[in-house]
Protein backbone atom coordinates (compact mmCIF):
# COMPACT_ATOMS: atom_id res chain seq x y z
CA UNK A 1 0.00 0.00 0.00
CA UNK A 2 2.79 2.23 0.66
CA UNK A 3 4.25 2.12 -2.79
CA UNK A 4 1.07 3.55 -4.59
CA UNK A 5 1.97 7.16 -3.16
CA UNK A 6 4.91 6.75 -4.76
CA UNK A 7 4.26 5.29 -7.81
CA UNK A 8 1.50 8.04 -8.55
CA UNK A 9 4.18 11.08 -7.62
CA UNK A 10 6.82 9.10 -10.83
CA UNK A 11 4.12 9.13 -12.80
CA UNK A 12 2.91 12.55 -12.44
CA UNK A 13 6.86 13.33 -12.81
CA UNK A 14 6.91 11.20 -15.90
CA UNK A 15 3.23 13.10 -17.49
CA UNK A 16 4.27 16.71 -16.83
CA UNK A 17 8.01 16.06 -18.02
CA UNK A 18 6.99 16.37 -21.81
CA UNK A 19 4.94 18.92 -21.24
CA UNK A 20 7.40 21.18 -20.01
CA UNK A 21 9.86 20.64 -22.36
CA UNK A 22 6.98 21.52 -25.18
CA UNK A 23 6.59 24.61 -23.29
CA UNK A 24 10.43 25.39 -23.42
CA UNK A 25 10.44 24.67 -27.06
CA UNK A 26 7.42 27.02 -28.02
CA UNK A 27 9.14 29.62 -25.82
CA UNK A 28 12.49 29.59 -28.29
CA UNK A 29 10.11 28.92 -31.60
CA UNK A 30 8.39 32.26 -29.97
CA UNK A 31 12.19 33.92 -29.50
CA UNK A 32 13.21 32.73 -33.34
CA UNK A 33 10.48 34.70 -34.78
CA UNK A 34 10.71 37.66 -32.75
CA UNK A 35 14.12 38.32 -33.61
CA UNK A 36 13.49 36.97 -37.23
CA UNK A 37 15.56 38.89 -39.85
CA UNK A 38 17.99 40.67 -37.72
CA UNK A 39 21.44 39.61 -36.74
CA UNK A 40 23.12 39.30 -32.79
CA UNK A 41 25.65 41.90 -31.55
CA UNK A 42 28.16 41.89 -28.55
CA UNK A 43 26.03 41.79 -25.36
CA UNK A 44 25.85 44.57 -23.09
CA UNK A 45 25.61 44.85 -19.42
CA UNK A 46 23.01 47.72 -19.73
CA UNK A 47 20.66 49.38 -21.77
CA UNK A 48 19.17 53.05 -21.22
CA UNK A 49 15.49 52.80 -19.89
CA UNK A 50 14.38 56.02 -22.06
CA UNK A 51 14.89 53.97 -25.34
CA UNK A 52 12.46 50.91 -24.63
CA UNK A 53 9.14 51.45 -26.06
CA UNK A 54 7.73 48.24 -24.91
CA UNK A 55 9.01 44.62 -23.33
CA UNK A 56 7.48 41.33 -24.23
CA UNK A 57 7.84 38.40 -22.03
CA UNK A 58 8.30 34.78 -23.31
CA UNK A 59 7.23 31.95 -21.22
CA UNK A 60 10.02 30.81 -19.25
CA UNK A 61 12.86 31.76 -21.78
CA UNK A 62 13.55 35.45 -22.05
CA UNK A 63 12.11 39.24 -21.60
CA UNK A 64 12.50 41.48 -25.04
CA UNK A 65 12.91 45.50 -24.49
CA UNK A 66 12.02 47.27 -27.79
CA UNK A 67 13.86 50.08 -28.34
CA UNK A 68 13.28 50.93 -32.19
CA UNK A 69 15.45 49.96 -34.51
CA UNK A 70 16.86 47.29 -31.78
CA UNK A 71 15.22 44.51 -30.03
CA UNK A 72 17.35 43.50 -26.89
CA UNK A 73 17.31 40.17 -25.41
CA UNK A 74 17.43 39.52 -21.65
CA UNK A 75 17.48 35.65 -20.81
CA UNK A 76 17.86 36.30 -17.07
CA UNK A 77 20.47 34.46 -15.06
CA UNK A 78 18.11 32.82 -12.88
CA UNK A 79 14.26 32.71 -12.27
CA UNK A 80 13.66 31.81 -16.14
CA UNK A 81 11.04 29.27 -15.06
CA UNK A 82 8.79 31.94 -13.70
CA UNK A 83 8.53 33.98 -16.68
CA UNK A 84 4.82 34.01 -17.74
CA UNK A 85 3.31 36.36 -21.13
CA UNK A 86 0.69 36.91 -18.55
CA UNK A 87 2.71 38.53 -15.81
CA UNK A 88 4.04 42.48 -15.87
CA UNK A 89 7.44 43.88 -15.17
CA UNK A 90 8.04 45.77 -12.20
CA UNK A 91 11.70 47.14 -12.16
CA UNK A 92 13.26 49.62 -9.50
CA UNK A 93 16.37 50.70 -11.34
CA UNK A 94 18.84 52.59 -10.27
CA UNK A 95 19.11 55.66 -12.40
CA UNK A 96 18.17 55.81 -16.16
CA UNK A 97 19.47 52.18 -16.94
CA UNK A 98 18.63 48.39 -16.78
CA UNK A 99 21.40 46.73 -15.75
CA UNK A 100 22.24 42.80 -16.04
CA UNK A 101 22.78 43.09 -11.81
CA UNK A 102 19.08 44.29 -11.45
CA UNK A 103 16.42 42.31 -10.00
CA UNK A 104 12.95 42.21 -11.63
CA UNK A 105 9.70 41.32 -9.59
CA UNK A 106 6.96 39.55 -11.89
CA UNK A 107 3.17 40.89 -11.07
CA UNK A 108 -0.15 38.95 -12.38
CA UNK A 109 -1.56 41.32 -14.49
CA UNK A 110 -5.07 41.27 -13.51
CA UNK A 111 -4.72 40.12 -9.22
CA UNK A 112 -1.78 42.30 -8.74
CA UNK A 113 0.19 39.52 -7.04
CA UNK A 114 3.73 38.44 -7.19
CA UNK A 115 4.51 35.43 -9.23
CA UNK A 116 7.95 35.27 -9.27
CA UNK A 117 11.65 37.28 -9.53
CA UNK A 118 14.27 37.26 -11.87
CA UNK A 119 17.44 37.83 -11.99
CA UNK A 120 18.46 39.51 -15.38
CA UNK A 121 21.49 38.65 -17.45
CA UNK A 122 23.25 40.39 -20.36
CA UNK A 123 21.24 42.16 -23.30
CA UNK A 124 21.53 40.81 -26.53
CA UNK A 125 20.93 43.66 -29.13
CA UNK A 126 19.40 42.46 -32.54
CA UNK A 127 19.22 44.67 -34.90
CA UNK A 128 18.38 44.66 -38.88
CA UNK A 129 20.19 42.97 -41.36
CA UNK A 130 21.48 45.60 -43.73
CA UNK A 131 20.90 45.11 -47.58
CA UNK A 132 23.88 45.21 -49.23
CA UNK A 133 24.58 46.80 -52.77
Amino acid sequence: MRKLPLMLAASLFVLTSPAQSTHRQDGEARLARAVEGRVAGEPVDCIQLHQVRSSTIIDNEAILFDAGATIYVNRPRAGRESLDHWDTLLTRPFGSRLCSIDVVRLLDATSRMETGTVFLGEFVPYTRKRSGR
